[in-house]
């Protein structure tokens, strides 16, 4: 049996604890018992399955030296005689946007605490350095069992033995499982024998997750010669969960080994350089790396494949804040914050004066929804200046045809346009046609979100397209900040909470929003796992539709909607009509979860060499054809006009014609 499942075995028992204790050494007793707390909260292998980047802190180190503690004391001892000077340091990584911190537990081990006469302290350290780490991390961030070498040589290059070896690890392992890490993060290491018996002590005690990092010189391999390609290989097969690099070099040496540990393991990279390499200024060493360059880094980390980003010797809050800051900037979905509402309590706490609006009763678009009528839907995008004649002009032209309603992107690809809120206003009061208003989290604070959200309703606005948002770095800003206090999942709920009478903390508001609320989905989702349990939780916090992202691949379409089934809302369908084979390439290569199949993209690139005509009856055709193969599962249409030209998009709804004598021409 495991010491995973004996502990559950053990929480469970309850009344009957001191019947156990009779039986169990009292060390096994507070060992089991903090892992079976662990068990019942939240897993850090959610982080592990879903697609999104993680930051891990600065050197804890660096900061207790920079706070006036000199080389020769043990950093680990500070654990225990100065428990809010370590607690600061974890406190400041925190604040500056870290996701996991790490124990100050580098170096206890029996062997590196022996110099200090500390080694008969070595549980009472690292149950410390867990607990303190624990207790400034709160629900905030996860905290990372810090495990550095042993500092001693094992066969076959020393006289300590594997098993030996594995046994310094494990009892250093054990009080950071009585302290309450979330994981164990592995680090500094040279020599692949020695990290293997840290693992293996790992595995033995329990099965928390694993980042295993070794550390390179300035040929790219480690002091044994071992190649980046070798050891990940092996930390592959020998079970580490996350495999990196870390200390050592610079960001430049990292990024490079980075891009050749990609090409023989599937499994999530991270990386923590130091800030450069130290100099010698008048006798100190300075790490020269500056927060603006390692941010830079951090972004070449991700796209290199690295999940996990942060810094090692001469990194400090400042650099981990900036790093943060360029990881959120190009990966939104990683947000901090994201809320999961029960629709029963927000129904519970509703005023008792409130009465919500039916869907029925909110608008045009929520009541066709609402009675299962098939909706049909336009997206243009707002004007790029303060004079919106034209985009009104095109706009009308729409509601002569008969569409249901006209979707405002809210700032698309962080381009700069007039704000989609002012734009869906004057839609609605000058050419009479209903707004889909998205609305995303990137450019408002939760404040802001509020106080927009209540105008628009006052406005008479009543549709919405939720979304996160696309990140400041696709647009010609990219230095601009990018907010995401809450991600459309949390948007959602608090949406929902809007039109139940209430604001983000349940406060009256008097008379309901009656928001339409819908959201983003990606059939195409790399991490489709992730993307339905998003799903899910958009639905749970109050989600009434979903528009998709441009469907190209309609099997793919089909296949995710029968995978929804259980929590499924009114599906409607994004179409695209495209205009060239450059165009087909830049939605497939440059627009987040845009898929174009190969065959479309052959058949746009045969077309646009006749001409740019035939290129364009191409995509109508193409457009055309995808409507017509999911119409029977899918509550509506969406058609994108490329180019702000709505004429293009008019053509594709006359297919419907030919599937159910619908005509809005």
């Amino acid at each position: 049996m495991s010491l995973a499942v004996l502990a559950g075995l053990f929480f469970s028992v309850g009344n009957r604890l001191q019947a156990v204790s009779i039986i169990l050494p009292n060390f096994v007793r507070r060992l089991l018992t903090a892992i079976a707390k662990r068990l019942h909260m939240k897993d850090f292998r959610e982080l592990l399955e879903s697609d999104g980047i993680y930051v891990f802190d600065g050197a804890v180190g660096t900061r207790l030296y920079d706070k006036g503690i000199y080389i020769n004391r043990s950093y680990d001892e500070l654990n225990l005689i100065s428990p809010n000077l370590v607690r600061e340091v974890h406190e400041e990584y925190i604040k500056a946007g870290a996701d996991i911190i790490e124990t100050n537990s580098f170096g206890a081990t029996r062997h590196k605490l022996q110099p200090y006469g500390l080694e008969g302290k070595l549980r009472d350290i690292n149950i410390a350095s867990a607990r303190i780490a624990r207790e400034a991390a709160g629900e905030k961030a996860y905290v990372a069992g810090a495990i550095g070498p042993l500092g001693l040589r094992i066969e076959p290059f020393g006289p300590t033995s594997f098993d030996e070896a594995k046994d310094l690890y494990k009892e250093q392992v054990e009080g950071l499982l009585e302290g309450g890490v979330d994981l164990f993060i592995l680090e500094t290491f040279s020599e692949l024998a020695v990290i293997e018996q840290a693992i293996r002590a790992v595995r033995e005690l329990c099965d928390l997750p694993i980042v295993a990092q070794m550390t390179i010189q300035m040929d790219g391999k480690t002091t044994f010669g071992t190649t980046p390609e070798v050891f990940t290989a092996r930390l592959d097969e020998v079970g580490a969960d996350v495999i990196g690099l870390n200390c050592g070099m610079g960001p430049n040496h990292v990024l490079t080994a980075l891009e050749q540990m990609r090409s023989v393991s599937s499994k999530a990279l991270s990386a923590q350089p130091n800030a450069g390499l130290p100099r010698d200024v008048q006798g100190r060493q300075f790490y020269m790396g500056s927060p603006e360059y390692m941010a830079t880094f951090a972004k070449r980390f991700v796209k290199a494949g690295a999940r996990f980003v942060g810094g090692c010797c001469g990194t400090t809050p400042t650099h981990i804040k900036l790093i943060a800051d360029a990881i959120r900037s190009i990966s939104p979905r990683q947000s901090r914050t994201f809320v999961k509402t029960d629709l029963a309590t927000v129904t519970k706490l509703t005023p008792v004066d409130v009465h919500v609006v039916d869907p029925e009763k909110r608008s045009n678009w929520s009541r066709k929804i609402a009675r299962g009528e098939f909706v049909t839907s336009v997206e243009v995008l707002p004007p790029k200046g303060c004079d919106a004649a034209s985009t009104l002009a095109s706009i009308g032209l729409l509601k002569d045809a008969g569409v249901d309603a006209v979707n405002i992107p809210d700032g698309p690809r962080a381009q700069t346009r007039m704000s989609a809120q002012a734009t869906a206003v004057l839609v609605e009061r000058e050419i009479g046609i209903e707004a889909v208003l998205h609305y995303c989290c990137r450019d408002r604070n939760l404040l802001g979100m509020m106080s927009d959200l209540l105008g628009a309703a006052a406005l008479d606005l009543h549709n919405l397209l939720i979304i996160t948002g696309d990140p400041p770095k696709m647009g010609p800003y990219p230095d601009a900040t990018a907010v995401f206090d809450i991600d459309a999942i949390g948007l959602t709920n608090m949406v929902n909470k809007l039109n139940h009478g209430l604001d983000l903390g349940n406060n009256p508001i008097g008379l309901p929003t009656a928001f339409s609320i819908g959201v983003g989905v990606n059939p195409g989702a790399v991490n489709l796992e992730e993307e339905i349990r998003r799903f899910e939780w958009k639905v749970e916090a109050g989600a009434e539709y979903a528009i998709t992202q441009p469907v190209f691949d309609t099997e793919q379409l089909r296949s995710f909607l029968k995978k929804i089934e259980h929590v499924r809302i009114p599906i409607v369908a994004g179409i695209w009509p495209l205009v060239s084979f450059r165009n087909a390439e830049f939605l497939h290569n440059e627009v987040p979860g845009v898929n174009v199949t190969p065959e479309i993209l052959e058949r746009m690139r045969v077309a646009s060499e006749k001409s740019k005509d035939a290129a364009r009856e191409a995509g109508i055709a193409i457009a055309r054809e995808s409507l017509l193969e999911v119409r029977d599962v899918i509550a509506g249409v969406q058609v994108s006009a490329p180019f702000n030209n709505v004429k293009y998009a008019l053509q594709v709804f006359d297919v419907l014609e030919e599937f159910d004598s619908m005509s809005i021409v």
